[in-house]
């Protein structure tokens, strides 16, 4: 392994204080936190085919009970841009269209029946200690998901920041119909309030003007769209011309939100939940949801400055608990959110009840004040998801995956497409296919993708692990819990030399548990690749064994 990945001595931290110390950092980040919630949880729920004060039930839920649940100290709980597909694509099949109120509320109260019986399952798989459910998939193949997500969101939310209406319902043809929308169909005064609001998230980053630019930007988007929708009268039903064509505006436009805390409220009907259709979305939002919330607290951990760990079973347990109340209100689906948590972390939260006050502050402002969401115009919300999209999905993504060799940016591609022409899982299984393909490819036999032949013996310097076939994704949670039940007092070697491939997956994941063991004082020592052939310069990319794989595979 490169020496530019060993782990490096983490820099000064502040102390976490006694508990009034504590409680005001945690204060001050969870109303922080709150300024970028709520414009991001209506938008998230506004785009998964819910009225948009269901996102913000979710958060509350979220961030008031999970606290008491789990471990995950910096964590914030909430709807996600990630889950948009998983949400609306269950909406749809069970009838949702558009302009039909009976058909949506009717398919909104199905998609939380689904929501509820999918929050008690994943109690169980924690219960079943089955937080090891993000160690299943290749990374690449995360990745291209997450990319995949960032895309149909775009190509989703750019037809209603232009004001206009997509025809399609599929993402290639809302892809293809995005010239339509732009020539055609957007609404000028509509998309001048979205354009400008995208272009405020994209430019606001590198603002550097004192305390202005502290300001988060989808509360800078916030104020500046309700200016905006507040001049051009968006509240009023009016008809203007603009170059020779006639537009119409209505509060159509804004955010519809219910009179009081109590008609946000709505009930499951459970009456579609166990045909084929229900079942299937159940394990989609088991599955998706439960991937993206262990992934996201993993990332989260990685950032906090106390270095302190995430029991992922007890996690997903909580997640579980606030997923099954919140549907039962008539909230979205939840997860560790990782954009937030950022936010979180960098606002100086110091534990987990930053969480809590976040959610007790959304709590009050749609106790109170119901009526200021109804000003913000739905192409602000729509920017803010087109922005989300584009990072999920950044060019940066790409270039990742090229420099971890021409094979990873092929499986990560044949993922995106995936899920592009089909639907999430049957893409997520397309890329997992690939993957192997590959690795059948570069001569690994059929028993290392099931189980690792692994040696282990005692020498003077420690424990030595010896692969003796190939490691690779779907063998890693082996090797990790064989790694895991060592004692804890002693340098571990794991041995390469003798492995016929070890792929990306298996080498990233072996570099992020020697830097969790650095923290705690432990020794991992990753050594034996120097006679193996590399798909890139990248020192993570798939290492294949020299002279002993009938199948030459080019390097990138």
């Amino acid at each position: 392994m490169s020496d530019s990945h060993a782990p490096v001595a983490s820099r000064s931290v502040p102390e976490l204080g006694n508990w009034q110390a504590r409680l005001k950092s945690d204060a001050t980040a969870g109303f922080l936190v709150f300024l970028i919630a709520l414009p991001l949880c209506l938008a998230i729920a506004n785009a998964s085919c819910f009225p948009p004060v269901a996102g913000v039930i979710t958060a509350i839920v979220g961030g008031i009970l999970t606290p008491f649940l789990t471990n995950s100290q910096l964590t914030i709980k909430g709807p996600a841009a990630g889950l948009i597909v998983i949400v609306a694509g269950c909406a749809l099949a069970f009838g949702w269209v558009p302009n039909d109120p009976t058909a949506q509320w009717n398919a909104y109260r199905s998609v939380l029946a689904v929501g509820v019986v999918a929050g008690v399952i994943q109690i169980l798989l924690a219960l079943c200690k089955m937080g090891v459910i993000s160690e299943v998939f290749p990374t690449t193949v995360v990745h291209g998901m997450l990319a995949a997500i960032g895309v149909i969101i775009m190509a989703k939310q750019s037809h209603l920041m232009l004001g206009a209406t997509a025809q399609g319902k599929e993402p290639l043809h809302l892809i293809a119909e995005i010239p339509h929308s732009i020539m055609h169909g957007m609404n000028p005064a509509i998309a001048l309030i979205g354009l400008t609001c995208l272009a405020i998230l994209f430019v606001w980053p590198y603002v550097k003007i004192p305390y202005l630019s502290r300001l988060p930007g989808p509360l800078v988007v916030v104020a500046v769209s309700v200016t905006m929708a507040y001049f051009l009268n968006i509240d009023q039903l009016h008809r203007y011309t603009l170059g020779g064509h006639q537009y119409e505006v209505s509060e159509k436009f804004l955010v519809a939100v219910p009179g009081s805390l109590l008609g946000a409220i709505a009930t499951p009907d459970f009456s579609k939940v166990f045909t084929g259709t229900g079942i299937f979305w159940i394990v989609m939002f088991c599955l998706i949801g439960s991937l993206e919330s262990v992934l996201s607290a993993k990332a989260v951990d990685l950032l906090d400055p106390w270095k302190r760990k995430t029991n992922f079973d007890r996690d997903l347990l909580a997640v579980g608990v606030a997923n099954t109340v919140a549907a039962l209100l008539g909230g979205l689906p939840m997860i560790s959110e990782i954009v937030r948590s950022r936010a979180n972390i960098d606002n100086g939260a110091r534990t987990k009840f930053s969480n809590m006050f976040h959610g007790l502050f959304l709590l009050g402002f749609l106790g109170l004040l119901p009526s200021l969401i109804h000003r913000i115009p739905l192409a602000a919300l729509a920017a803010m998801l087109v922005y989300t999209g584009s990072r999920l999905a950044s060019y940066k993504e790409f270039m990742h995956s090229y420099k971890l060799g021409i094979d990873q940016l092929f499986v990560f591609v044949a993922t995106i497409v995936g899920v592009l022409a089909t639907d999430l899982l049957v893409g997520i299984l397309i890329g997992t296919c690939v993957e192997l393909g590959l690795h059948l490819l570069r001569g690994i036999s059929f028993r290392s993708i099931f189980s690792p032949n692994i040696k282990t013996t005692q020498s003077d310097e420690g424990i030595v692990v010896n692969a003796i076939d190939s490691l690779v994704f779907t063998t890693w949670i082996w090797l990790k819990q064989r790694l895991q039940a060592m004692d804890d007092k002693q340098k571990v070697v794991v041995d390469l030399s003798s492995a016929r491939v070890v792929d990306h997956t298996v080498l990233a994941k072996l570099q992020d548990l020697k830097n969790d063991w650095f923290v705690v004082g432990r020794t991992l020592d990753i050594r034996g690749l120097e006679s193996h052939k590399s798909m890139s310069a990248h020192p993570l990319s798939c290492h294949r064994k020299v002279g002993r794989d009938p199948v030459v595979v080019t390097s990138a």
